[in-house]
C-alpha cells in the first residue's frame, strides 16, 4: 500500500485525490499541505483525508507519507522536489515537470543518489490509448507515418499560472506540452532532427500562441499548435502511406479513428475510449508498482524523455526571447 500526501490544494488535486480514494487497494491518502493551512483542512474535510497540514515541509516530515505529489505551479517544483528528496520521499509531480531542462537534471541527479523513484505526471502517456495508438502504427495499419499535426487550445489566458512569467506562464509550458508529447509518442523513438517555432506574446512577455514545426531522423514531420485564448478542436492526426489516425482530444483522448488511404478516405475502425476512473488512475497505479519493485524511473515516463521534451521547450523559448520562473531572477 502506497502511502501519498499532496502538496497544492488546487484543481488538479482535487481530481487527484478522488481518484487516489477510488484506488483503496492500492494506495492511501495521507495527509495534504497548503501554504493556507485553513484551504488544507477544508481540502482534507472534502476528501476524508485525516492530516491537513499549513505548511508542506510538516508533510514532508510525516512518517507516514511514502510518496509526495506536487501539485503546485512548476515555477516552484525544482525547489520543493529537492526539498521532497532530502526527506527521503518518493515524487509523481505535475507537468510541466520544472521551468527547465537544467533543473529536472538536479532533480533526477538527487534521485538517482538517494534512490527514490520521481516521475513526472504526464497523464497522457500512462493512458491505455497510448498503446492502442502504438499498436496501429506497429502493425503497419496506416504504413509508415510521414507526418503528425497536433494542436490544444483553451481560454485560459485569464488565469493568473498562464498570465505571470514568475508562475512559468504562457500556452507553452502548461497546454502545449501535451501536443509535443502527442507527437513524440506517435514517433517514438525517431530522434528530432530540426526544430522552429513562431509566437505571439503578450505585454507580459509570455507566449498566448504558437506554432512548432518539427523534422525527424526518418524523415516525418510535425506540427504542433497551442492557444491560451482560443478553444480549439483539439484533435490530434497520424498520417501514414497507408492512411491516417485521427485522435479525437490529444490532452485526453475520447475516440480513435483510423482511415484508409483512398480518396476519399473511407473510415476504416472506430475505437472509443473510456477510463476505470478518471484517466489519472493510471499514473497512480505505476508509481505503486514501480515504488513496489523498487525503481526510480517511470516506464511510461522515463527521466529521458521529460528531459527531452523540456530541452525542445527550451530552445523555442530561447528563439522567442522568453524567460520563465527562476529564469527571471
Amino acid at each position: 500500500m502506497l502511502r501519498i500526501g499532496i502538496i497544492g490544494c488546487g484543481g488538479i488535486a482535487h481530481k487527484l485525490a478522488a481518484v487516489m480514494n477510488a484506488m483503496p487497494e492500492t494506495v492511501k491518502l495521507e495527509a495534504a499541505a497548503s501554504r493556507s493551512l485553513d484551504k488544507a483542512q477544508a481540502f482534507c474535510e472534502e476528501f476524508g483525508i485525516k492530516k491537513a497540514y499549513g505548511s508542506y515541509e510538516e508533510l514532508y516530515n510525516d512518517k507516514d507519507v511514502d510518496l509526495v505529489y506536487v501539485a503546485t505551479p512548476h515555477s516552484h517544483h525544482k525547489e520543493e522536489m529537492i526539498d521532497i528528496l532530502n526527506h527521503g520521499k518518493h515524487i509523481l509531480a505535475e507537468k510541466a515537470f520544472c521551468i527547465n531542462e537544467r533543473e529536472a537534471e538536479e532533480v533526477f541527479a538527487l534521485a538517482k543518489e538517494k534512490n527514490l523513484y520521481v516521475a513526472e505526471a504526464m497523464w497522457t502517456r500512462y493512458m491505455p490509448s497510448r498503446k492502442i495508438i502504438n499498436d496501429i502504427i506497429k502493425e503497419g495499419t496506416i504504413g509508415r507515418v510521414t507526418s503528425v499535426t497536433a494542436d490544444l487550445s483553451y481560454s485560459i489566458l485569464h488565469k493568473d499560472r498562464i498570465a505571470n512569467p514568475e508562475l512559468g506562464g504562457g500556452a507553452l509550458m502548461d497546454i502545449g506540452v501535451y501536443p509535443i508529447n502527442f507527437v513524440l509518442m506517435a514517433l517514438e523513438g525517431d530522434e528530432i532532427a530540426s526544430m522552429s517555432g513562431l509566437a505571439v506574446k503578450s505585454e507580459k512577455n509570455i507566449d498566448i500562441r504558437e506554432i512548432i514545426a518539427l523534422t525527424f531522423a526518418s524523415g516525418a514531420t510535425a506540427s504542433i499548435t497551442a492557444d491560451a485564448e482560443t478553444n480549439s478542436n483539439r484533435t490530434g492526426f497520424i498520417n501514414g502511406t497507408n492512411g491516417y489516425i485521427e485522435v479525437k482530444n490529444v490532452n485526453n483522448p475520447e475516440e480513435i479513428k483510423v482511415y484508409t488511404s483512398d480518396r476519399p478516405p473511407l473510415l476504416a475502425k472506430t475505437i472509443k475510449i473510456t477510463h476505470l476512473i478518471n484517466g489519472y488512475e493510471y499514473e497512480i497505479a505505476e508509481a505503486a508498482k514501480m515504488i513496489a519493485e523498487g525503481k526510480i524511473e517511470s516506464e511510461s515516463m522515463p527521466w529521458h524523455e521529460t528531459l527531452r521534451v523540456l530541452r525542445l521547450t527550451d530552445a523555442m523559448r530561447r528563439i522567442w526571447g522568453i524567460k520563465l520562473g527562476s529564469e527571471l531572477n
